[in-house]
């Protein structure tokens, strides 16, 4: 398979603390791969710096064979790669209408001409195509983080990074969303994943990476991983 994102000795530093170490992995076009790990290990903070929102110490990040390490966020919103960070990121005082504008900002084309693009959007996420003239801090947290992934998908992006998608919802709103993941996925949209339900991770990916204080320590195939007697004692509570 070709690779649409490699990543090679990645070093995150936060003033003083080393928050990766050395960290490379790779996401092949058409699947979804995932980073499991604890609080702390590192997951959101590879995908921030993959977006660009913070500066690498050391290490390359390729996108479709071309480095994009030290390039601002929005460029590399351009090339195709959005995210639905951790904690939705909506914006609370705007319409889900606005909301859904902000989604197709980079791609400079008019609303008129992404009507198509948004209703494919909306058929995904009934609930909030229902909802575009309310403000979006008023829904739900479901209904939020839905808007969120609609939001990214504006952008159309080749690869989808998503932070934590079922973060404090109810069981049966995060089987919509992985529901809804998989779906984004066989339409042909490459998905890195972040999740701490390591359960719905390792079932609905491809692929995935164990992370331990900012170090890859595992990789494989998340059939395998699932099976891995030190994956399951720590992040399947078996």
């Amino acid at each position: 398979m070709t690779a649409l994102l490699e990543v090679s000795g990645l070093d995150v530093h936060y003033g003083a603390i080393h928050a990766l170490r050395g960290v490379s992995l790779r996401v092949d076009e058409g699947e979804i791969v995932t980073l499991v790990g604890s609080n702390g290990a590192g997951k959101s903070t590879t995908l921030r710096a993959i977006s660009g929102l913070v500066p690498p110490s050391a290490g390359t990040i390729r996108y479709g064979g071309r480095p994009i390490q030290g390039k601002a966020p929005h460029e590399i919103v351009a090339l195709g790669v959005a995210q639905a960070p951790e904690g939705r990121g909506i914006f609370a005082n705007l319409t889900v209408e606005e909301n859904l504008k902000v989604g197709a900002y980079a791609r400079r084309e008019s609303w008129r001409d992404l009507e198509g693009e948004r209703a494919r959007a909306l058929a995904q996420f009934p609930q909030i195509g229902e909802r575009l003239a309310q403000r979006a801090g008023t829904l739900s947290g479901g209904e939020q983080q839905m808007l969120a992934i609609a939001r990214a998908l504006l952008a159309r992006p080749r690869l989808l990074l998503l932070d934590e998608p079922s973060l404090g919802l109810a069981p049966q709103i995060v089987q919509t969303i992985f529901r809804i993941i998989r779906e984004i996925n066989a339409a042909g949209t490459t998905i890195l994943l972040v999740e701490q339900n390591a359960h719905m991770a390792l079932h609905t990916a491809h692929r995935g990476y164990v992370l331990e204080t900012g170090r890859v320590v595992l990789e494989d195939t998340c059939r395998r991983l699932a099976e891995d007697d030190r994956v399951k004692k720590v992040y399947l509570g078996g």
